[in-house]
């Protein structure tokens, strides 16, 4: 496929892939979730978790990424 290159963005063509409602976008998008989903699968604790400020908010999500990352670096290496 050839490189293309534009000064700006008018010059780019207004072409689309797909039209709005048609039935292969939607199928097309799907595949691209189902793809995230298999190759960087989240895990998040079950249930409703509360917290008092913004800062435990930040520190809860900041630990469940870290034990995706510790997860996802286990798995590539062994």
């Amino acid at each position: 496929m050839p490189v293309r290159r534009f000064r700006s963005v008018a010059e780019m063509p207004d072409e689309r892939w797909r039209d709005p409602g048609d039935p292969q976008l939607y199928r097309a998008i799907a595949q691209v979730w189902a793809f995230g989903r298999r190759s960087v699968p989240r895990q998040f604790p079950p249930g409703i978790h509360r917290h008092r400020t913004i800062e435990d908010l930040d520190r809860a999500v900041e630990s469940w990424n870290a034990a995706d990352f510790e997860r996802l670096t286990e798995k590539r290496s062994g």
